[in-house]
């Protein structure tokens, strides 16, 4: 089973985010959907993810991965030297968690929100999105 990566398809850092692990996951181990998508709200009733998760949620061999935890887990999989920041799961989650809700806390600030419209992918790349 694919890995699925939910995320806010308001957020221009989650978008380049999504971009970033496109370019290194050449395999295709992720399939991507934002949290606003009709898939992305079907996903999250039947995963029973909670309504304040609003950034990145990863889905894998059907268990559901927030915060921290998804992104290090999506490192893993990535080509690179990327897969070595998987070593920050040995930091415990609560201070893991504490950083990355402080970068997810300011991310409209920091990187903007989209703005009506969107890119279309290309071919290639749009086979990744469900």
């Amino acid at each position: 089973m694919k890995r699925i990566v939910l995320f806010d398809g308001d957020c221009n850092f989650c978008d380049s985010s999504v971009q970033f692990i496109i370019k290194r996951d050449p395999v295709g181990h992720f399939l991507f959907t934002s949290l606003q998508s009709d898939k992305g709200v079907e996903l999250s009733k039947q995963y029973s993810i909670p309504p304040d998760v609003d950034s990145l949620v990863l889905i894998e061999n059907g268990k559901v991965f927030t915060r921290s935890s998804a992104a290090l887990r999506i490192a893993k999989k990535l080509d690179g030297l990327w897969h070595l920041l998987f070593l920050f799961i040995l930091v415990p989650r609560k201070i893991r968690d504490t950083v990355y809700d402080y970068v997810a806390k300011n991310r409209y600030k920091w990187f903007g929100k989209k703005e009506e419209s969107c890119m279309l992918p290309p071919p290639e790349m749009r086979k990744r999105f469900i």
